[in-house]
């Protein structure tokens, strides 16, 4: 019977500290998440109403693009070819792509390359990428995505002019799984 007491107690010890343990954790969570909050909340690009940056380059077909090429809606997409989750986002991305209306003057890519390793990585998804959208890499990659403010890939906005003549990130939630529809 002793021995039926002294595991009881000793259990119960065992849960009073896990609950004290789990209620520390919970309170650290909840500073960590003020400390994101007020840093932008772990934001990867810029957030919808907010405007995009200046930007020049030229596309890898040689075509000119900037800021003050967007007139309508466009979709604007940030890969890069040393992420996992950008690998796998692409073959879905490409699909959403053909649907968009407009084709692929309506769809800007970027595939931010950082070295001549990552260069050579990226050649499979400018490939995939090529035939859908205009498609930058290299400095106006990085232009673009300083322009999106973008720290982590990948990332998906659609950007419109604004009726002042801004240009805007209308969203950063762009459902790639069903095909694009017209806006209204």
């Amino acid at each position: 019977m002793p021995f039926v007491i002294a595991t009881v107690v000793l259990v119960g010890l065992l849960c009073t500290l896990d609950l004290v343990l789990t209620v520390g954790v919970i309170k650290r969570l909840r500073e960590h998440t003020e400390l994101l909050s007020e840093q932008g909340g772990g934001r990867m690009s810029l957030a919808p109403g907010d405007e995009v940056g200046a930007f020049s380059a030229t596309t890898v077909d040689g075509e000119p693009a900037d800021h003050h090429m967007i007139s309508t809606e466009t979709v604007v997409a940030f890969f890069s070819p040393t992420c996992g989750p950008c690998k796998e986002k692409l073959p879905r991305f490409v699909q959403y792509a053909r649907t968009v209306p407009g084709g692929r003057d309506r769809i800007l890519a970027a595939v931010v390359a950082e070295g001549d390793d990552d260069a050579e990585l990226a050649a499979p998804m400018l490939a995939a990428l090529g035939p859908v959208a205009r498609v930058l890499t290299g400095v106006g990659g990085n232009a673009l995505a300083e322009a999106c403010k973008v720290q982590a890939f990948p990332v998906l906005l659609k950007i419109n002019r604004a009726t002042d003549g801004r240009l805007l990130v209308m969203t950063d939630q762009v459902d790639i799984d069903r095909p694009a529809v017209a806006s209204v």
